[in-house]
């Protein structure tokens, strides 16, 4: 086989379903009934995820065998869009404190977040049920918004949510740099050309 061809790097979209692990396995004792991205699409050798989507996190995900391609879109600060919905009905006030700077806890420590692009969603996204019932809307009212940020520190949105008042119920990432979700399904694998 020519060198070329071994040194070719695979890319692919998923949309992550509501339950999974960005991950394709754990030797963890607590781990070992969760669900796994392998489980989704038979992925070559060497494919590894592009940043994570916690457990109840939804939406894009990229995957690759290109670690410097991996790194590059981690450190470079490349936007990542999420729609999320949120508990009540949010505030201007809100919407303005996620633009600017909220204090969050990271790893013990509290950390301020960067400026970063939010607004309301006029209507709801046309998202697939999830497996999981989010709440009865007896509850009282939901919001969407579009949150787009360039950082990605864990949990990071769901944090900045909670911290001006109104937690995420869903949350589903639909961009990372030009990359859209568009109408994949929970569970679709598209592979591409490049990143």
């Amino acid at each position: 086989m020519e060198t070329s061809k071994l040194n070719q790097h695979v890319y692919y979209a998923l949309h992550k379903p509501f339950g999974y692990l960005s991950q394709f396995m754990s030797n963890a004792k607590h781990e070992r009934n969760k669900k796994f991205l392998g489980e989704l699409y038979d992925f070559p050798e060497g494919v590894m995820p592009v940043g994570r989507l916690d457990k109840n996190s939804e939406g894009l995900l990229l995957l690759t065998t290109d670690g410097f391609l991996s790194n590059e879109i981690n450190s470079r600060q490349v936007e990542k869009e999420y729609y999320v919905q949120v508990d009540g009905d949010i505030t201007s006030s809100a919407i303005e404190e996620l633009q600017g700077s909220v204090n969050i806890g990271f790893k013990g420590i509290k950390y301020d977040t960067k400026p970063c692009k939010v607004f309301k969603l006029e209507s709801p996204p046309d998202f697939p049920e999830r497996s999981k019932k989010i709440r009865d809307p007896r509850h009282g009212p939901t919001s969407w918004l579009s949150i787009t940020i360039n950082e990605g520190k864990f949990r990071q949105v769901r944090k900045m949510t909670s911290a001006v008042g109104f937690p995420t119920l869903r949350l589903v990432r639909i961009r990372i740099g030009t990359i859209h979700l568009n109408r994949m399904a929970p569970g679709d694998v598209i592979k591409l050309d490049e990143l």
